[in-house]
C-alpha cells in the first residue's frame, strides 16, 4: 500500500446546509410524494430549502430519510435512484473545488480533507495501491433501518459525481457489499459496470491507479486555491466550539501555557479537570457531533498558525512544542489541515 486517506472527522453526525435534504424531497415530490411529508417532524418548510446559508444536524437530514422511506420505500432501488440524483452542483463551493482540481486522484483527496462539507453517512476510508484505488465505505455506526438505503444513496451519488468529474462513466475495478444481494443487483450491476460481491465483510469500492491519475478537463490551479480558501472559512463558521467541545479546546489551550508543550494531553486528565470521566467526555463529545482527536487537531493548527506567523521557531521548534517527536509527522498533519506546508504558510504571513 502506497498511501492511505480518511476523513479528518470519523463520525456522520456533524451539522450541514440544506442541499442534501432539497435533492431527496425534490425526488420525492417528483414521483408523488408531499413535500410536507417529507420534511415532516424537521422544522422546515419546502421554503426552506433554497437558503444556501442554513445549517441542520445531521440527525435531521436522518429524518428526513426516514420519511422518505415511509413514503417511497417499496420503490425499488430507491437508495440508487436517490443517489444518482445528486450532482456536482448539489455541493456548491466543495464540489466546483473538486471540478478545479487537477487529477480525479487531487479531487478524492480534497473530497476527504474538507469531508465535513459533504452530506456523507458513510465514511469513506481511501487506500492507493501502484494499481488501484481502493475505497472501504464504513457504515458500522448508521441506524440499522436506514443503513442500507444510505449505503447505496453515498456509494452511487459518489459514482455519479466521479463520472461528472471525469465527463464519462467512471471505470469500476471491483465493488463489495455487505448485505446480502438484493433484488435490484441487476440494476446495480447495470450502472457500476461489474456484477458485486454481496454479504462481504465490508462495503468498498475500486477503480484503477490509471484513473486517478487522469487529468480533470476543468483544472484551473488559481480557481482552486480561491474555492479551498471559502472552504475553509465555511467549515470555520460550521466548526464554532460550544459547550462541552468549547470546554475541551479550553483546557487543551490552557494547558500549553503552563506546560511549554501546547498539546497533546490525555483525554482523561482532561476529562478529571471538568469533573466526569473519560468515557463521559467521549460520549458527550460524540453526542456533539466530534472527538478528542478532532479537537486535537483543531487546538494544534491554530496554535501552530499563530507560532508560524508571530514567532521565528524554527519548524522543527514548533513541532516538538506541539508534541510531536519529529518535524516529518508535523509538517503531514498541518499539510492535512491547510493544503500546504509549514514554511509556504509562513511565508505568506510575512
Amino acid at each position: 500500500m502506497r498511501a492511505r486517506q480518511e476523513p479528518e472527522v470519523d463520525t456522520w453526525d456533524f451539522p450541514r446546509g440544506l442541499a442534501s435534504v432539497a435533492v431527496m424531497t425534490r425526488f420525492a415530490v417528483e414521483h408523488g410524494a408531499d413535500a410536507t411529508s417529507i420534511l415532516a417532524d424537521t422544522g422546515l418548510s419546502e421554503a426552506d430549502l433554497d437558503s444556501a446559508d442554513r445549517q441542520i444536524e445531521a440527525r435531521t437530514e436522518l429524518l428526513v430519510v426516514r420519511n422518505l422511506l415511509r413514503e417511497l420505500g417499496a420503490r425499488p432501488a430507491l437508495g440508487i435512484e436517490v443517489g444518482r440524483s445528486y450532482r456536482i452542483s448539489s455541493f456548491g463551493i466543495y464540489g466546483y473545488a473538486w471540478i478545479t482540481s487537477p487529477t480525479l486522484g487531487e479531487a478524492i483527496s480534497l473530497a476527504l480533507r474538507y469531508f465535513q462539507l459533504s452530506f456523507a453517512f458513510c465514511t469513506p476510508v481511501v487506500e492507493v495501491h501502484d494499481q488501484q484505488m481502493i475505497a472501504r465505505i464504513r457504515h458500522d455506526r448508521i441506524p440499522d433501518d436506514v443503513r442500507q438505503f444510505l449505503v447505496e444513496r453515498d456509494t452511487f451519488a459518489m459514482h455519479r459525481v466521479l463520472g461528472d468529474l471525469l465527463g464519462r462513466p467512471v471505470d469500476i475495478h471491483h465493488a463489495r457489499f455487505a448485505f446480502a444481494e438484493p433484488d435490484h443487483g441487476d440494476r446495480i450491476a447495470s450502472i457500476l459496470g461489474v456484477h458485486p460481491r454481496y454479504g462481504q465483510p465490508e462495503t468498498s469500492i475500486s477503480i484503477t491507479a490509471e484513473t486517478m491519475n487522469q487529468p480533470l478537463p476543468q483544472a484551473n490551479q488559481a480557481t482552486l486555491t480561491l474555492c479551498l480558501a471559502q472552504c475553509g472559512e465555511l467549515i470555520d463558521r460550521r466548526s464554532t466550539r460550544t459547550g462541552i467541545a468549547a470546554d475541551v479546546r479550553d483546557h487543551l489551550l490552557a494547558g500549553s501555557a503552563t506546560t511549554g508543550i501546547a498539546v497533546p494531553r490525555p483525554l482523561d486528565a482532561v476529562a478529571r479537570e471538568l469533573g466526569i470521566t473519560g468515557r463521559t467526555l467521549r460520549r458527550h463529545l460524540a453526542a456533539d457531533g466530534t472527538s478528542y482527536r478532532v479537537l486535537l487537531d483543531e487546538a494544534r493548527r491554530g496554535l501552530a498558525e499563530d507560532m508560524l506567523a508571530a514567532t521565528a521557531l524554527s519548524v522543527e521548534e514548533i513541532a516538538a512544542r506541539l508534541g510531536y517527536t519529529e518535524a516529518g509527522p508535523f509538517i503531514r498533519a498541518f499539510k492535512r489541515w491547510t493544503a500546504t506546508t509549514p514554511a509556504a504558510y509562513r511565508r505568506t504571513r510575512r
